[in-house]
């Protein structure tokens, strides 16, 4: 067992924490889509009805973990400091090695929680680890174009962006156009 996986996965912030659910975290989880379904959902980043249960949520943690671990993905949860409500989730996801060293950035907050700063403290928690822990030399984010606070943060964080892909992703029943954006790591090693 590597040190990594003997340490429990934290990114503490002022207001927030970012980090890998826990087994007791499920009902917090699911307490999270549930209240922000209607929220969600036209940003392709609500939970399916079906997916609301303590069972497939026991399952997705350890899924994660294990991708944690492998290198494959950092997909986290954001959670408040006071209280420890579930506040949104930030993620890493296709991790590529090799001359590529990137991935995909993916975030989503709840709906009480807009226009505090908190995905911005959360991204720049999570940003950091990708550049300086996990060595990543380029960052990708994607969003649609309607979606003007996802454009905010992406900006404010410093991403650059590269251009616009028609049809990308089907969400909520229809393809939707994406602005591509990416960051890159100054810092990056060899």
């Amino acid at each position: 067992m590597s040190e990594r996986e003997t340490r429990p996965f934290v990114l503490e912030g002022t207001r927030i924490n970012v980090r890998l659910a826990e087994p007791d975290d499920v009902d917090a989880i699911i307490a999270f889509f549930v209240a922000n379904e209607a929220h969600l959902t036209p940003y392709g980043a609500a939970c399916a009805r079906e997916q609301m249960t303590r069972e497939h949520w026991s399952d997705q943690i350890e899924r994660r973990r294990a991708e944690f671990f492998r290198d494959d993905s950092c997909r986290t949860f954001i959670f408040r400091r006071d209280g420890g409500a579930v506040a949104g989730s930030a993620n890493l996801s296709e991790i590529v090695r090799g001359p590529f060293q990137a991935a995909y950035l993916g975030y989503a907050l709840a709906e009480r929680e807009q226009g505090k700063g908190l995905m911005h403290e959360a991204l720049t928690l999570l940003l950091r680890f990708a550049f300086a822990e996990l060595n990543l030399h380029r960052v990708m984010a994607n969003f649609m174009p309607s979606n003007e606070r996802s454009r905010a943060v992406l900006d404010r964080l410093g991403f650059t962006v590269e251009g616009r892909a028609k049809d990308y992703l089907r969400i909520d029943g229809a393809w939707r156009d994406h602005v591509l954006t990416s960051l890159t790591n100054p810092a990056w090693r060899p």
